[in-house]
């Protein structure tokens, strides 16, 4: 699996360094929480998607030969890791 670049803005990270040591660690310790439950069991759910979007997932998907609900979760947790 190819790990995509994350490219942070100027003003996230001046964000960033206006954060306190207590705030540092509850940031890496939600994160190391979360990571730690990438074996976890998925969990069914209903989700309203554009058609035209999913079918988009679907199309770029299978050129990497990925599952598309696979894909959207990867998608998803590189979201929440930004």
């Amino acid at each position: 699996m190819k790990k995509a670049l994350q490219k942070f803005s100027d003003e996230y990270l001046e964000q960033c360094k206006k954060l306190t040591s207590e705030e540092i660690c509850q940031f890496l310790s939600d994160h190391q929480e979360l990571m730690a439950g990438v074996e976890e069991k998925t969990v069914l759910i209903s989700i309203r998607i554009p058609k035209n979007i999913l079918e988009m997932v679907k199309q770029k998907s299978q050129l990497s030969r990925k599952k598309y609900q696979s894909q959207i979760v990867e998608l998803l947790r590189n979201w929440v890791l930004l």
